[in-house]
């Protein structure tokens, strides 16, 4: 199957963009050791009383201290 003149133009501009892209020396990347993203204790390990009752009140189904969900099962 021969190519055409456009799939060999493009080959050549793909072709010649590797290997600039060869050339490019990128700085190494430090990465974070850090674990973030969960949410601040306040002082004594108490949780906010009125996150809790706000929490509380939206959920549907309580118990008690718990809060009752349905697990999701794969059909």
């Amino acid at each position: 199957m021969q190519e055409s003149k456009i799939q060999k133009e493009a080959r050549e501009v793909l072709d010649k963009f590797a290997m600039s892209l060869a050339k490019v020396k990128a700085p190494e990347k430090e990465l974070k050791r850090d674990v973030g993203g969960f949410r601040e204790e306040r002082e004594g390990g108490k949780a906010d009383e009125d996150f809790r009752k706000l929490l509380f009140e939206n959920a549907p189904h309580t118990k008690g201290d718990f809060i009752i969900s349905e697990k999701k099962t794969w059909q």
